[in-house]
């Protein structure tokens, strides 16, 4: 069923009632059902009705969805301000304004948590924006993350019905006297021109309705009507501790299409998340409809089977009066394409602008080198990474899902710290994931938990130990170790309580396995092992970075109990592991669960695997965030850089041959021989594979952190595969860290900075010390170098800050 009830007081004031997942169903009659105070305790929730098609406002082809309140109050200031803060927060998503201008630059504040716990409000100056005499504020209040839909079974309301708006404007006037202005019942509310906002399905924005002189004092609101005031909100309310949704930059389309009769279609060049600025000068009334989509069908449509019930149309009706530009503030979508309907004529390149959102998390690292095909890697992590990182760390930016999978993030963490400063906003998620974790310390499966489960499982709820031990690593933060001992400890609690004598994994418990692996399933109950070691293995080194000497050592001793039990139940005295996958290698070889001479054995067991694959991985999620990085562990960066250059399937290089301009979610996306998979779930935007991201600045720039926050930093760059050259940079907490190889005519040339205030151990391929020069000099000459020993083909040496230059001859 689809409708609405309009109900029209005596007044004139008109009230809206929508079909909508407010409403309950039951299979049969129930006696007394049409009452008042009907018990509706056994009904079950009705399913919205979705469909392309005409709707309540001339032709949206969504769901009949409530429009967002417009809120208005107006005030005035007897004297000069010296300074003014404003404090705003809301249950649903709000755009402030003040004298019609708008506050800030973020979209979708103030984020999303588990409302039920924890409200963030957030913090603007705006001194500037206020005068003496008559002033006015307003705000837009849509229903964002907490009422609007989030994931899959197109189901809203998780949080709450009724969204809320809450500010204070804290005035300091040059007197020194003060002054407070709140919302409050003195407020007046009405609609406005946006008639629908919701994150999956999109914006509605008619602009015949646009309001004469919004926000402004001599605004006219007599036909408006007071707001309903809230006595109390139960979430605990608190500064918001991350970074903003900004826009990161403006996108150009590349080409423009038009497969079907005034169905256009834009290229913007890149899949991102967003929404586009659309340009148009057409009649009043005309309606132009934007529809979204990551790739094309084979006939040049969009192609939008894998948004699954996320509607991803943006609709714009005009006012028709000359050029108009209109920008949606309250959604946003994953696309490369756009689709344009009902434009007035034939829209040009310069009619749609791309607008990237993303968590302002700053640029931090950098990576190119002689591969144009690396270099394109490069760029499609980064792409994702900022399309996902849109307040939490989502899977994927398109379609009805758009969680903060926990195994995503722990994969892909440490990437994530190489190419942003990635420290608040991580600090936010991991009090989202706390807020999540369950009363016997399981961790979830996403975070904030909706829609998907609180049984993490393994290499999932491990998030809760390994990102916040990663945040320490990169930016030497105690206070993330000291906010999230107590719950890694909890959690590794749970997972041994849980186990069968002997520190066996229980007989029976979720996980996802080895996540899209290519036909090579790892066993269950290896991943659980490896990973309750791991996780173990963290907390422990935790306990000893806090000073916990006793809880340390506990720990440390239950790890070695966890790994003689992993090779007493899963690995043989030849090295095989059980399953004998690529990922049970990888994982054994990783978690430090393996000795010789059965380390050895375990790890040429993993080049046969990746050989019998005809040199390709088959791992899935969990086994490739690991597989390179373990390859570099046990001296075979050979390997790596075959599937480093592979470009046949599967390998990051397939995709990009294919014209990624992303990450994909699986593999085999789409492949020549069967097109598209499953559109159930083939997302073109999942940073999961771009954890190799790690291993190309450890191994080809060779940037690492020795302890934490790169105080002492490893510089050892792997040449290898076919390049020649490789730039890479990461800005740390202590400066900027850099380094220039190329090979040149025999000789290796390596340039590095190395930031004030630290130390770095150097690698320089060479056959003995003699053969080595900086900056023109013998080491013998060279300031700030200190020669310490030979390793495995390298020269090794100590230096300081500063700006070197070696040049090895051998």
């Amino acid at each position: 069923m689809i409708g609405k009830i309009v109900i029209e007081y005596d007044s004139g004031t008109k009230v809206q009632v929508a079909v909508d997942s407010g409403w309950k169903a039951a299979e049969h009659e129930t006696p007394g059902w049409e009452d008042p105070d009907f018990d509706d305790s056994q009904w079950g929730v009705a399913k919205e009705f979705v469909k392309y098609g005409q709707g309540p406002w001339g032709g949206s082809s969504r769901l009949v969805l409530p429009p967002p309140a417009y809120l208005w109050h107006g005030f005035s200031l007897s004297k000069p301000v010296k300074r003014a803060t404003l404090y705003a927060s809301a249950l649903g998503a709000y755009q402030m304004y003040l004298n019609g201008k708008v506050v800030g630059d973020d979209y979708l504040t103030p984020g999303w948590t588990d409302y039920n716990k924890r409200l963030y409000y957030n913090t603007y100056d705006v001194t500037d924006m206020l005068r003496r005499g008559d002033n006015a504020a307003g705000a837009i209040l849509a229903d964002g993350w907490y009422s609007g839909h989030i994931g899959w079974g197109h189901i809203r309301d998780h949080y709450g019905r009724n969204t809320r708006f809450m500010a204070q404007l804290h005035v300091v006037y040059t007197d020194g006297s003060s002054e407070i202005i709140c919302t409050d019942k003195n407020w007046k509310a009405s609609t406005g021109p946006i008639l629908e906002a919701d994150m999956l399905m999109g914006e509605f924005y008619d602009a015949q309705k646009e309001i004469a002189k919004w926000a402004y004092a001599d605004m006219d609101t007599s036909t408006w009507q007071k707001v309903d005031v809230a006595k109390k909100i139960k979430p605990n309310l608190q500064a918001y501790p991350g970074v903003t949704v900004k826009s990161f930059k403006d996108i150009k389309p590349v080409s423009i299409t038009e497969p079907q009769k005034g169905r256009f279609v834009y290229d913007m060049g890149t899949n991102y998340a967003g929404v586009v600025r659309l340009k148009v000068k057409g009649e009043s009334g005309d309606k132009i409809t934007l529809r979204f989509a990551e790739r094309l069908n084979p006939d040049g449509s969009i192609y939008t089977t894998n948004l699954r019930g996320a509607l991803a149309t943006d609709t714009y009706i005009c006012k028709g009066n000359g050029v108009e530009t209109w920008t949606p503030q309250f959604t946003f979508h994953g696309f490369q394409y756009v689709e344009i309907t009902g434009y007035p004529g034939k829209p040009d390149i310069d009619a749609v602008t791309g607008v990237e959102f993303t968590s302002a998390t700053p640029v931090a690292g950098s990576f190119q080198c002689s591969d144009a095909t690396a270099n394109q890697l490069y760029k499609n992590i980064c792409q994702t990474q900022r399309a996902n990182f849109i307040d939490i760390p989502t899977d994927c930016p398109q379609r009805d899902e758009r969680l903060g999978w926990t195994g995503d993030a722990q994969v892909y963490i440490r990437t994530a710290c190489m190419n942003s400063d990635v420290q608040a906003f991580f600090t936010k998620w991991l009090r989202d994931l706390r807020d999540a974790q369950r009363v016997d310390g399981q961790f979830p499966t996403v975070a904030p938990v909706k829609v998907a489960g609180d049984d993490g499982g393994p290499a999932w709820a491990d998030a809760g130990t390994i990102c916040p031990w990663t945040i320490y690593q990169i930016y030497g933060d105690r206070r993330i170790l000291e906010q999230s001992y107590p719950s890694m400890k909890r959690f590794v609690a749970f997972c041994k309580d849980r186990c069968r004598d002997g520190l066996i994994p229980p007989e029976k418990f979720h996980c996802f396995g080895d996540w899209l692996n290519i036909n090579d399933d790892t066993p269950r109950d290896v991943i659980y092992s490896s990973y309750f070691a791991y996780s173990t293995h963290l907390t422990a080194q935790a306990a000893q970075a806090l000073g916990k000497k006793d809880e340390a050592q506990q720990l440390y001793s239950l790890f070695k109990d966890i790994k003689e039990s992993f090779n007493k139940a899963f690995v043989s005295p030849d090295g095989r592991v059980k399953g004998d996958s690529q990922t049970a290698y990888v994982l054994a070889l990783a978690h430090g669960l393996l000795d010789e001479p059965v380390k050895s054995k375990a790890a040429q067991r993993l080049i046969e695997r990746i050989e019998a694959k005809d040199w390709h991985l088959s791992t899935g999620f969990v086994g490739t965030k690991d597989l390179m990085l373990v390859l570099a562990k046990i001296g075979r960066n050979d390997v790596a850089y075959k599937l480093f250059h592979n470009d046949t399937f599967p390998s990051w290089g397939f995709s990009i041959k294919h014209g990624a301009t992303s990450i994909w979610e699986r593999w085999d996306g789409w492949t020549p021989e069967n097109g598209f998979q499953n559109p159930g779930m083939n997302s073109f935007a999942h940073y999961s594979f771009g954890a190799v991201g790690q291993w190309m600045f450890e191994n080809i720039g060779g940037i690492d952190t020795d302890g934490p926050g790169f105080k002492k930093i490893i510089i050892r760059p792997q040449v290898g595969g076919k390049l020649t050259w490789a730039r890479t940079s990461y800005q740390s907490v202590h400066g900027l860290i850099a380094t220039n190889w190329k090979l040149d005519n025999g000789k290796f040339i390596l340039n590095v900075t190395i930031p004030s205030n630290t130390t770095a151990t150097v690698y320089v391929p060479a056959k003995s010390p003699n053969a080595v020069r900086e900056s023109g000099k013998s080491i013998q000459d060279a300031e700030s170098v200190k020669f310490i020993k030979m390793e495995e083909g390298k020269t090794v040496y100590e230096i300081g800050s500063g700006s070197y230059a070696f040049e090895s001859t051998e």
